[in-house]
C-alpha cells in the first residue's frame, strides 16, 4: 500500500517558532532584511529546498549547521533563497526617460576630456535593470559613446542572480518589455526561447557581489544610483544609514532612483524630491 498523501497542514520538516526566530535574527544581522511574522511560510518553503539538498530532516538541524563553523559557507545559499528577485526590463519606464534626458544628455555638453559617466545599480537582481540602463545610455550617446568613459556597476547580495546577469540571457518573452529602438542590442539564441544581450552592452557593466550592510569597496563618485525596491526589506535606522552612504558616493548634484513604494520622508534629508520616486542630492 502506497504512502498516504500529506495533509495541507502537515509539513515535511518540523519548523518551530524558535527556529524561525533564529533565522529572522540571522538574516537581519547579516543582510539588514527584516522578515515579518507573516513571512514564516515563505521562509519554510524556500529553505525546505536547502534541507533536502543537504539531506537534513528538520529545521533544528539546519539552524545548528548555520550556527557552526562548518555552516559558514551555507550563509550564501540562505541569502540566495530568502531574497526576492522580482524584476523586468525597463521597470518604471519614467526613470529611464529621466536618466536619458536629465543625466546622460546634459553630460554630453561637457568638454571631451570630462566625458565620464558612472551609474550604480544597487540590488540589480538578474541584471535586467543594469542592461536597461546600458541600453538607455548607449542609445542616447549614439556613435559618440566611443569618446566616453562609461561604467555601470551592478551589485547584488544574491550570487546566483549575478551569474545570470553576467551571462546576459533571458526568456524571449522579456523582449516585449524592451522598446523597439533597443532591439538591435539583442539577439535571439538559436534553438532556444531565449534572448541575449550584445557584447557592447556587457562591456559597459561590471557585476559584483555586495552586501549593503558591509563596507563598500567603490569610491565613486556616481552620477546616478538606482536603489529600487531594496530598502522595503530594511528597518528605518538601516534605511537612514544606507541613503546617507549613497549620498556620500554621489556627485554633489547626483541623482537617486528608488522603488515605486518607497520614499525618503523622515529617512534622509540630503535629497530633494524632483519627480516620481526621483531624488537629487542637495547636501
Amino acid at each position: 500500500m502506497g504512502k498516504s498523501a500529506r495533509q495541507p497542514d502537515e509539513r515535511e520538516f518540523a519548523f518551530s517558532e524558535k527556529e524561525f526566530r533564529f533565522l529572522v535574527k540571522l538574516v537581519s544581522t547579516s543582510t539588514g532584511i527584516v522578515l515579518a511574522e507573516h513571512k514564516k511560510d515563505m521562509v519554510y518553503s524556500r529553505l525546505a529546498r536547502r534541507l533536502r539538498a543537504l539531506g537534513m530532516k528538520a529545521f533544528s538541524e539546519y539552524c545548528d549547521y548555520l550556527d557552526s563553523e562548518e555552516g559558514a559557507e551555507e550563509m550564501g545559499n540562505l541569502v540566495n533563497a530568502i531574497t526576492t528577485n522580482l524584476t523586468s526590463f525597463f521597470r518604471e519606464t519614467h526613470h529611464f526617460d529621466h536618466l536619458r534626458d536629465n543625466v546622460v544628455l546634459p553630460l554630453e555638453l561637457n568638454p571631451p576630456e570630462q566625458k565620464r559617466l558612472r551609474i550604480w545599480s544597487a540590488g540589480c537582481s538578474s541584471g535586467m535593470e543594469p542592461y536597461s540602463i546600458a541600453m538607455t545610455v548607449k542609445h542616447a550617446l549614439g556613435n559618440n559613446i566611443i569618446n566616453w568613459d562609461v561604467r555601470i556597476l551592478a551589485t547584488d547580495i544574491d550570487t546566483n542572480m549575478l551569474k545570470n546577469g553576467e551571462v546576459g540571457e533571458y526568456n524571449a518573452s522579456e523582449l516585449t518589455h524592451i522598446p523597439n529602438a533597443y532591439h538591435k542590442e539583442i539577439h535571439k539564441i538559436a534553438g532556444k526561447e531565449r534572448i541575449g544581450m550584445s557584447d557592447a552592452l556587457k562591456k559597459l557593466i561590471a557585476f559584483k557581489a555586495l552586501n549593503l550592510l558591509e563596507p563598500w569597496p567603490m569610491s565613486g563618485p556616481f552620477d546616478a544610483v538606482f536603489c529600487r525596491n531594496v530598502v522595503i526589506y530594511f528597518d528605518k535606522p538601516t534605511q537612514q544609514k544606507l541613503f546617507n552612504r549613497i549620498a556620500d558616493l554621489l556627485t554633489p548634484r547626483g541623482w537617486l532612483y528608488i522603488g515605486h513604494s518607497e520614499n525618503l520622508f523622515k529617512v534622509c534629508d540630503r535629497f530633494e524630491l524632483v519627480g516620481r520616486t526621483i531624488y537629487r542630492r542637495i547636501k
